[in-house]
C-alpha cells in the first residue's frame, strides 16, 4: 500500500510539472505572435505589458492569466515534491505571490511611456514590482534547496546561471529602466526569460528526471 501511494504521488508531480512546462512553451509562442502583431512596440524599449493596450490587448491578458496558471501548476508540483522545510515554505509563499500577481496584471493595463499616469497603470506597476521581487526571492530560496537536493546533477548549474541572469535583468530594470529612451523592455525580458527558463528546467527535471536527491 505504501508503494502504491508513493507511485500515485510521483504521477501527480510529473503531471503538474508537464502541465507547467507546456504552459511555458505556449506563453513563449503567444509572446512571439504578439511581437509580429505589434511591430509598433520595439521589444528593447517597450515592456511586455504594453501589449496589454490596443486591439490585441486580450491576447496579452490571456498570457498574463496563462503565466498565473503555469506558475500555480509549478507551485503545486513543488508542494508535492519538496520536503516541508522553512526554506521551502517561504519560497513557495513568495512563488504564490508571483503567480497570483501575474494573473492580477491582466485586469489592470499599464501606461504607455510618456502618457498621463492612470490609477490602473499605477496598480499594474505596483503589482508587477511586487510579483517580480517575490519571484526572484522565491527562485533564490528554491535554488538553494534544490542545489542541496539535486547535488551533482547538471540541472543545478542551469538553475544557478538562470537565477543570476534573471537577477541581473531585474537589477538593470530597477537601475536604468522606466526612464525615457531606456532599454526597460530588454531588461524586463531578460528577467522574465530566465525566470521562465528556471521554472522550465525544474519542471523538466520533475517530469522526466529523478525527483529524489541522489
Amino acid at each position: 500500500m505504501q508503494i502504491t501511494t508513493k507511485s500515485a504521488s510521483m504521477t501527480k508531480v510529473q503531471w503538474l510539472a508537464l502541465l507547467s512546462f507546456s504552459g511555458i512553451l505556449l506563453y513563449i509562442i503567444i509572446d512571439l505572435i504578439l511581437f509580429f502583431l505589434r511591430p509598433d512596440l520595439p521589444v528593447f524599449t517597450h515592456a511586455e505589458s504594453d501589449y496589454g493596450n490596443g486591439s490585441w490587448s486580450w491576447l496579452m491578458d490571456s498570457n498574463f492569466l496563462l503565466r498565473c496558471a503555469l506558475s500555480l501548476a509549478a507551485l503545486l508540483a513543488f508542494w508535492s515534491a519538496l520536503p516541508r522545510t522553512l526554506l521551502s515554505r517561504i519560497g513557495l509563499v513568495l512563488f504564490g505571490v508571483w503567480a497570483i500577481g501575474s494573473g492580477i496584471l491582466a485586469f489592470f493595463p499599464d501606461d504607455y511611456e510618456g502618457t498621463p499616469p492612470t490609477v490602473h497603470g499605477a496598480i499594474h506597476l505596483l503589482v508587477a514590482a511586487i510579483a517580480f521581487l517575490c519571484c526572484l526571492l522565491a527562485t533564490l530560496l528554491l535554488t538553494i534547496l534544490l542545489a542541496r537536493r539535486w547535488r551533482g546533477r547538471p540541472v543545478v548549474i542551469g538553475l544557478i546561471l538562470s537565477w543570476i541572469l534573471a537577477a541581473a535583468g531585474q537589477f538593470l530594470l530597477v537601475r536604468h529602466g522606466f526612464a525615457p529612451g531606456s532599454l526597460d523592455g530588454l531588461y524586463e525580458r531578460i528577467f522574465l526569460g530566465f525566470e521562465l527558463l528556471w521554472i522550465a528546467l525544474v519542471m523538466a527535471q520533475l517530469a522526466w528526471g529523478k525527483q529524489q536527491a541522489g
